[in-house]
């Protein structure tokens, strides 16, 4: 975690911004030594390619996706 002051922040900002956008890391604005401000990434979410890469190729579907289940459940 990096600390920052408000001062030193207004005149490196995009600097400042660049550097958490590149490492991850989330920075602490402090006035007067006080923290005041959290800086930090969004975290990016993995998009449906992403999380399912690992079993593409490697799953069997014998029926549509959309078939009822009622009558496997007995409710019919």
């Amino acid at each position: 975690m990096v600390t920052i002051s408000k001062s030193r922040l207004k005149t490196h900002m995009l600097q400042v911004f660049r550097q958490i956008e590149q490492t991850g890391e989330e920075v602490i604005v402090t006035d007067n030594n006080r923290p005041v401000l959290r800086i930090q990434p969004i975290a990016r979410k993995p998009g449906v390619d992403e999380v399912f890469a690992p079993y593409r190729g490697k799953i069997l579907i014998h029926e549509p996706l959309d078939t009822p289940t009622t009558e496997e459940w007995g409710e019919v």
